[in-house]
């Protein structure tokens, strides 16, 4: 990543392989006082306390409905986040699995379109009691037909070009580049890359 982003600040240290979950801790690359910087951040936006039903918040891992007030604060620039991804998966239904989907151009550079906050304090799992989390989430558009088979409802916004990637996060409305990947640029597999 250090060699596709320009000034970038490794404060991540050894990012280990491996696949990503919700709420756990993943590498992203922000904002930072010195340039763009590899961090890890934890996979979950606050969620709207419209839908709380408990002061526990599972966090909200994608962002689809930009016209929401919620997410307002967080569209500006300095929340913005590319989340680096080699593959994605989503579900096939219920107790059917997922499916995985890579770019079908191996030498494709994929990040996610995301947006983050720094020191959120929440309750995410009652055993550990509040937590002061930086947090990400990911914006998320209409599929693409690999992704629409399996999932018709949403994929993630995929920036693959440094064109994207940089007016991603100078701050480009995101309603820009909130659209799904052309047909054809993902493959179906069998598992994560």
């Amino acid at each position: 990543m250090i060699r596709l982003v320009e000034g970038l600040t490794d404060r991540a240290g050894n990012v280990a392989p491996g696949s990503v979950y919700p709420d756990q801790l993943a590498p992203i690359i922000r904002h930072g006082e010195d340039g763009p910087e590899l961090v890890k951040a934890r996979w979950g936006m606050p969620s709207p306390p419209s839908v709380l039903k408990t002061a526990r918040d599972p966090g909200v891992t994608n962002v689809r409905n930009l016209s929401s007030p919620h997410w307002h604060r967080w569209l500006a620039r300095d929340h913005r986040c590319l989340v680096p991804v080699t593959s994605f998966s989503e579900p096939r239904g219920k107790r059917q699995g997922v499916q995985w989907f890579a770019p079908t151009d191996a030498e494709t550079t994929m990040f996610f379109a995301g947006i983050e906050t720094r020191g959120w304090t929440s309750l995410r799992k009652v055993k550990d009691g509040e937590t002061v989390d930086d947090l990400f989430a990911f914006l998320t558009c209409s599929p693409n037909a690999e992704v629409g088979r399996i999932h018709p409802k949403a994929m993630p916004v995929i920036l693959t070009r440094p064109d994207e990637w940089r007016a991603w996060l100078d701050g480009i409305r995101a309603e820009e580049l909130q659209r799904p990947l052309p047909d054809g640029a993902l493959a179906l597999v069998d598992g994560p890359l």
